[in-house]
């Protein structure tokens, strides 16, 4: 319980990633959550079996380009931090999501939807900020970066899905 209120610092942006405790454990924690959830979100949009594969493929590919920028900044060594802090912000706001997405969807009403959209704006930003920080990049440079992960894997995966099963 206290490694999650460490990590729950990085949701106020309060803290860097490279100064949390580093725990496998806790890594795979947050990563089968991530994936637990993300299967749970996108059951609800399409009911297909294939929202599984699409996940893994999020998943995978968003741990790719993690270890890559990692790689490239020649920090490889933080990878275990790095992750469980993008993988914490993520769960985190995903909790938040969850009613809201469903209420935006059933009442189809503006103010949900808005909302929705903060806290995905949200998480683009804790992702931004931890890149920022790990990176040592300006704040701009972070939120480009946080672009690119999301659209990495969160595009890269409904990509590379629809040519494997289309």
């Amino acid at each position: 319980m206290d490694i999650i209120k460490q990590y729950l610092a990085l949701c106020w942006f309060n803290v860097s990633p490279l100064e949390l405790p580093r725990s496998s454990v806790f890594f795979k924690q947050n990563l089968a959550f991530n994936f637990l959830m993300f299967i749970f979100i996108h059951f609800n949009m399409t009911d297909d079996i294939e929202s599984v594969s699409e996940v893994f493929i999020e998943t995978l590919l968003g741990l790719g380009f993690i270890a890559l920028t990692l790689w490239l900044n020649r920090s490889m060594h933080t990878f275990i931090q790095v992750a469980s802090a993008i993988l914490f912000c993520e769960n985190f706001t995903s909790l938040f999501l969850l009613p809201v997405m469903f209420w935006a969807t059933v009442a189809e009403d503006w103010l949900g939807y808005g909302i929705l959209l903060l806290i995905i704006f949200w998480n683009w930003a804790l992702i931004g900020a931890v890149f920022k920080k790990i990176l040592s990049i300006n704040v701009f440079a972070g939120l480009v970066m946080s672009l690119f992960y999301m659209l990495f894997s969160f595009g890269g995966g409904f990509a590379v899905n629809s040519l494997l099963t289309g």
